[in-house]
């Protein structure tokens, strides 16, 4: 199962919530598509709100604009 490293690329704040450059989250996919891309990046939004407590979903922030995707496994 293919592990990706999705990293914050900008200090950002929409909706009372703070993005900082270089928050950084590890999703694993059953899939090798982007994960940002698959199930309305659902993956990406849960890890960062498990890690760091933040929905980025409602920041607006889960796309390729301010999230840096990199396979690592």
């Amino acid at each position: 199962m293919p592990r990706f490293l999705i990293t914050t690329k900008s200090r950002t704040q929409f909706n009372g919530i703070r993005i900082e450059p270089g928050m950084s989250v590890e999703v694993v996919t059953p899939s090798f598509a982007n994960p940002l891309l698959v199930n309305g990046g659902q993956p990406v939004i849960d890890a960062f709100r498990r890690i760091y407590g933040i929905d980025i979903k409602k920041a607006g922030v889960c796309s390729p604009v301010y999230l840096d995707v990199e396979q690592i496994g």
